[in-house]
């Protein structure tokens, strides 16, 4: 396995201190020995330190999701987002003003 995969699945770890997830920039690979891999992370959020060691297996890992197996096959299905996609949710969002059951339609249930 290579570092820049161990970076990169470092930036889905929680800094213990402050819940925050670690950016890759803050994450260096001291060294590795027969899947033993010893990683500095610091947390620019609350500032804090950590020399880890940890191990990583190249098993297929479980999958946990609160969907429904009939809503997990139509999402594996469907087509992944493009840019533009993603361009113009950005555009919603910026305008977006929180107000959901206007978003929705519905008035709000009891």
């Amino acid at each position: 396995m290579e570092e820049r995969v161990i970076k990169r699945l470092m930036t889905s770890v929680k800094c213990s201190s402050c819940g925050q997830n670690y950016a890759g920039r803050n994450v260096q690979v001291i060294g590795h020995h027969h899947g033993l891999w010893f990683i500095s992370a610091y947390c620019s959020s609350c500032r804090t330190h950590y020399l880890l060691a940890a191990t990583v297996s190249r098993e297929k890992a479980e999958i946990v999701s609160d969907l429904t197996e009939t809503e997990f096959v139509r999402f594996k299905k469907s087509r992944a987002p493009t840019a533009d996609d993603i361009l113009d949710m950005h555009s919603f969002l910026k305008k977006f003003d929180g107000d959901f059951t206007r978003l929705f339609g519905r008035e709000r249930v009891s």
